[in-house]
């Protein structure tokens, strides 16, 4: 096997100078998206300097991925900076200047995030008839009334009835259906009009949740994300500056792209391999001890290491976790991945020479009038358009000229991504004509698209509370191997990050940043404590 270990440079830093004397320990940080770099980040600060990060994909961002198309800067992954106050995420933007363009009509402050606040939806049916704006209102309100009941059960630890299966999507659909059906003033078809928009907003709601549909998303535990308060804020340069702000003091040698991990042999002992490795670490007074961990490269490279942070999707760990962890996972821990929820969402960017839509449509949502009595939607691979829920207008125009964002998640996505540009713009062109009523929109200029759920270094946009699954589970999933008071081994030698890792603001950027500190913290705070302890030990 050939070695990868990488030496580190020494810095005057004193927190340094305290931890040479003892040995630096070997840090590996796997992955670098928002968690990794802010480990990475954070650990560098605090005067750790041999550490390496691995990312096997040849760009840094993970899940951040802004694109320039054209003029404008699109963002094929995270969007929204979801809070403000307190929200670690918001201020390095801020205090960054990266939200010094950001238009107030940007910063939308709806539950279902917009591009523009200002405007009006367009709740278009495929018959191609408008659905009146105060019909609108009317079934939102119904709708966002029966919304804040799911947060109860979490938030006032109310009972779940049997009925509803502890599935939001079933406990929803079955409540605004009552109401719908026992209000005296609307006739037959307007009831039947509302019942399809309830499918249209699940849809939507799937897409927020990163779910294949609400029907999978737990009812006892959706109460426990928790919202930041402040509006949700836009970055028009792209949220990949809030990457480059994180990476921009982390040197050249501590990143490696293109460097997947085959496996991670944690509680690992073999001296020999000690000596195969390049040993030669240029920052410490004595040779290194035996690693407990030993990382394995795919290009049959191997670092030796005391701690490895693991940044990797819960999507990339329900794929591989049983392969990349050798010893395997505690049963608790592999329970907790396969237990938790991720889907995929995806968007689709259309390009128009001109706008078809009036200049006060901030979105046209698709409601299918012949799926009023219809359960969980899913459907099959041909019709994966159905999942299709709306196309947002991007705003400002001066910054974005004419361009549409459709959104659709689930197994429908991934039939999505593995179609090719030419049929996905025929087939938005198509819902588009359909829905509007308008046969002359022209196919788009151009496309742009995401493809989350095949990418093998993501799969999947971010996790969900599923059915089944609890908070407890995320606790589960971030608690540092091996466990604590359970054996004699190294401590901290796998620990974990990443957004479904926290409990509170899981499926955020602000979350897994949060993690990614979090998890730096326990080796500062373990380090802190080793060296006080060899600094007070009295003299015999």
């Amino acid at each position: 096997m050939q070695s990868c270990e990488i030496s580190s440079d020494s810095t005057d830093d004193p927190l340094s100078s305290g931890l040479r004397r003892h040995r630096q320990p070997r840090i590996v940080v796997i992955g670098a998206g928002l968690a990794g770099l802010a480990a990475t980040k954070t650990l560098l600060e605090n005067g750790f300097t041999n550490v390496t990060v691995l990312e096997a994909s040849d760009r840094i961002g993970g899940r951040v991925q802004s694109v320039q198309f054209g003029k404008a800067t699109l963002e094929l992954g995270a969007t929204w900076i979801h809070g403000a106050n307190g929200n670690p995420v918001y201020h390095m933007a801020e205090d960054n200047g990266l939200l010094e363009h950001t238009t107030e009509e940007e910063c939308s402050v709806g539950r279902i995030s917009l591009y523009a606040k200002n405007g009006v939806a367009h709740y278009q049916t495929n018959s191609g008839t408008r659905i009146p704006k105060d019909l609108v209102e009317e079934f939102s309100d119904l709708y966002n009334e029966v919304y804040e009941l799911t947060q109860e059960f979490f938030q006032n630890g109310k009972p779940v009835g049997a009925e509803s299966k502890n599935s939001v999507g079933i406990f929803t659909r079955d409540l605004v259906r009552k109401k719908i059906m026992v209000d005296p003033d609307d006739s037959e078809s307007i009831k039947k009009l509302k019942l399809s928009m309830l499918q249209q907003y699940l849809k939507v709601e799937s897409c927020e949740s990163s779910s294949p549909n609400m029907d999978e998303v737990s009812l006892s535990e959706f109460g426990e994300w928790t919202e930041i308060p402040g509006a949700h804020h836009v970055i028009p340069a792209g949220f990949i500056k809030v990457v480059e702000l994180l990476a921009q003091d982390i040197p050249a040698r501590v990143l490696h792209l293109g460097k997947p991990v085959h496996r991670i042999h944690w509680n690992y002992s073999c001296p020999e391999a000690e000596d195969n490795a390049d040993g030669a670490d240029h920052n410490q007074d004595q040779r290194p001890g035996p690693a407990p961990v030993r990382v394995e490269c795919e290009d049959g490279g191997w670092l030796p290491a005391d701690h490895v942070i693991v940044t990797a999707s819960l999507g990339v760990l329900k794929k591989a976790h049983e392969t990349l962890f050798s010893p395997g996972l505690p049963q608790e821990k592999a329970l907790a991945v396969q237990k938790l929820g991720i889907s995929t969402t995806d968007k689709i960017f259309l390009e128009f020479a001109e706008p078809f839509w009036s200049p006060e449509c901030n979105s046209i949502q698709f409601v299918w009038e012949d799926e009023a009595q219809l359960e969980s939607p899913a459907y099959p691979d041909d019709l994966w358009y159905r999942k299709i829920c709306s196309f947002d207008v991007l705003y400002p125009p001066e910054r974005y000229g004419h361009m549409l964002s459709g959104w659709i998640c689930g197994d429908e996505a991934l039939c999505m991504e593995r179609c090719d540009d030419e049929t996905v713009a025929e087939i938005c062109t198509e819902l588009l004509r359909k829905f509007t009523g308008n046969q002359n929109i022209p196919k788009p200029r151009r496309i742009l698209r995401s493809a989350w759920g095949s990418n093998p270094y993501i799969r999947g946009s971010y996790s969900f509370t599923r059915v089944g699954s609890s908070g407890g589970d995320v606790e589960q999933l971030a608690e540092p191997l091996p466990y604590a008071k359970s054996t004699k081994a190294p401590p901290l030698q796998v620990l974990f990050a990443g957004e479904a890792t926290h409990r509170k603001y899981y499926s955020t950027t602000h979350g897994a940043l949060l993690s990614g500190q979090r998890e730096a913290n326990r080796l500062i705070e373990l380090y802190h404590d080793l060296f006080n302890a060899e600094t007070t030990k009295p003299n015999m």
